[in-house]
């Protein structure tokens, strides 16, 4: 044992020597300690190095991977004195500004998208105004008040002025659509496949004397159809915006109820008409159509309103006519209009011969009624604009 031992340490101490000799040899060319983070100060000072506090620019070792991104970026500061530490030589690292002189790089913040914090200013292009359509619905849940008479002959007196005009037949009755000369039970397409099969309307219009988009029996089962629909109230409103830009006018004939048939009309609309015969019965209508439309209002289309009352099938020469035409103007005042629809034989035989009353007599006074009411209207519109 006692000989075993000196010969293990004699060879230790040999070791050592050689490392040392090796050292010593190749010290000239060891690199120079820096500010290295992960090495050991203890175990450079046991090998006798003293660190240096500027390494050689062709033989500086990165410090850490955000040095090292940097070092590749383009060149940086002289690294500041090794009792700074790690940190101190990364933050002058980042700091540091690359050299004028070569070709500009991307730093990494170049390819960054830009942050919440930036404010991105985008090219705003111009609008160009868009033509749209007057659409007008004539409404009234009272039957038999002259609402498919009206649309169609008003329609047919813009058309007259130079208008382009579509009407709408949304009555499941179909008359406006009889009126023009079709029959209803032989249509193919209706409004019924634009509504609840989501048809563009462009296929279902007619040309006549104005062009109509036609109704079938149908339209009787399309609110039934309709119900499971989301936005079953904005169906047509959806469908015309196909074509609104063609038409100066869209005249709606409403069914005589305030279901959801007439509620997609007064989505869509922007004026309403209201036919009204000149007797109790009819006026009584308009308080519930009010209520209806101030729905409309609050929920659905803010924009509608009542363009005018219009009276309708007025005898003269009764008091009772008189009368009714009284209690209108003095509950709506200045939403009546001026002109006047009186009865005439014209209007019952026109549709007969599959025309307006325009088209049939076109002298007659029951043409003269519609034109001057398209006149008001036009009238109306100017004004407003």
């Amino acid at each position: 044992m006692e000989e075993v031992v000196p010969e293990r340490e004699e060879r230790w101490d040999d070791e050592v020597t050689n490392d040392e000799q090796r050292w010593d040899d190749e010290d000239s060319e060891r690199p120079p300690a820096g500010p290295v983070a992960e090495d050991d100060p203890s175990s450079s000072q046991a090998a006798g190095d003293v660190p240096s506090s500027t390494p050689p620019a062709d033989e500086r070792i990165d410090v850490d991977p955000e040095a090292r991104v940097s070092s590749e970026v383009g060149p940086t500061a002289p690294v500041a004195e090794a009792s700074a530490g790690p940190s101190a030589a990364a933050t002058v690292a980042e700091v540091a500004e690359p050299a004028s002189e070569g070709p500009e790089r991307f730093m990494p913040r170049d390819l960054l998208a830009p942050s919440r914090h930036e404010v991105v200013v985008e090219r705003v292009e111009e609008e160009t105004p868009v033509k749209h359509a007057d659409v007008i619905a004539f409404a009234n849940q009272k039957g038999g008040v002259a609402k498919t008479t009206t649309t169609l002959n008003l329609a047919v007196a813009f058309a007259e002025s130079g208008y382009k005009v579509l009407c709408i037949d949304l009555d499941p009755q179909g008359n406006l659509t009889m009126s023009q000369g079709i029959d209803p039970d032989k249509v193919e397409k209706s409004l019924y496949d634009v509504l609840v099969n989501d048809m563009p309307i462009s296929e279902i219009i007619v040309e006549r004397e104005i062009d109509i988009a036609v109704a079938s029996i149908d339209l009787a089962g399309a609110e039934i159809a309709m119900s499971t629909k989301i936005g079953r109230e904005r169906s047509l409103e959806k469908a015309l915006k196909e074509v609104s830009g063609y038409y100066d006018f869209v005249c709606i004939d409403t069914p005589p109820s305030l279901g959801l048939l007439t509620i997609n009309a007064l989505t869509a609309a922007n004026k309403v008409i209201v036919p009204v015969q000149c007797e109790y019965l009819s006026m009584r209508g308009l308080v519930q159509l009010q209520n209806t439309l101030k729905m409309i209002q609050e929920n659905l289309n803010p924009d509608v309103k009542i363009e005018g009352i219009l009276p309708t099938m007025l005898d003269a020469r009764t008091v009772h006519a008189k009368e009714a035409v009284e209690i209108l103007e003095e509950n709506f005042g200045d939403l009546v209009f001026k002109s006047r629809i009186r009865k005439a034989i014209k209007f019952a035989e026109a549709p007969v011969k599959g025309a307006s009353v325009l088209k049939y007599d076109s002298g007659s006074s029951a043409a003269n009624y519609y034109r001057e009411l398209a006149k008001e209207v036009l009238a109306n519109n100017e004004s407003a604009q």
